[in-house]
């Protein structure tokens, strides 16, 4: 494939409070094979440090103003829930792109959003994103509460204890709901668990 020297090629990342730099550059280092592998060697980069739950970030900003000026007809990101976490927004964002002639592609997804039928696809990767989003609160709801019924006192910043935290594994409640839970990386939700000792 010959090298796109004419590029209007933009990349979006974005992360959340976690694990940020971890996160981010893996999300680049696989844009950045898929730019390779298709001669674009001059793509916009734009990047985000933060939830994904409204379009108010630094990032997509510049990123849609780009676009309104004319400077970008491709928009390469990681996965398509980068763009958004609500259905509303993100849907509202592609149905834009698209009328505007914007072609949208999913690395990891492996998806090309363009025309009607990217319309509908987008919609339902969408609504599958915001599922997921309301699973994750509601699973920290009940995670925390039945901490609280057995007693354990969770505050603005508490103690990691080992022991709390083994309890509400044993409560169903998954490392990355943990870590929201209190406040922590999932590195140290797992430290705490390896300080434990065998019962």
């Amino acid at each position: 494939m010959t090298k796109n020297t004419t590029s209007k090629v933009a990349a979006y990342v974005r992360v959340s409070t976690l694990d940020q730099e971890t996160g981010i550059r893996s999300q680049e280092k696989a844009v950045e094979q898929y730019l390779a592998g298709h001669g674009i060697a001059d793509a916009s980069w734009f990047r985000d440090r933060l939830s994904g739950k409204d379009t108010k970030r630094p990032g997509f900003e510049a990123l849609q103003r780009a676009i309104f000026n004319g400077q970008v007809d491709t928009v390469v990101c990681w996965k398509l829930d980068r763009l958004s976490r609500s259905m509303r927004d993100g849907v509202n964002i592609l149905c834009d792109w698209i009328d505007r002639g914007i072609r949208i592609v999913s690395v990891s997804q492996q998806l090309d959003f363009n025309g009607t039928v990217g319309r509908m696809i987008a919609g339902v990767l969408f609504a599958l994103a915001e599922m997921e989003r309301e699973n994750l609160r509601e699973n920290t709801k009940r995670g925390l509460a039945a901490a609280r019924a057995k007693g354990i006192k969770l505050g603005r910043r508490p103690k990691l204890d080992p022991d709390v935290v083994q309890r509400m594994t044993d409560g169903g409640m998954s490392k990355a709901d943990i870590a929201t839970a209190v406040g922590v990386s999932r590195p140290t939700v797992y430290a705490a668990l390896r300080r434990r000792r065998p019962a």
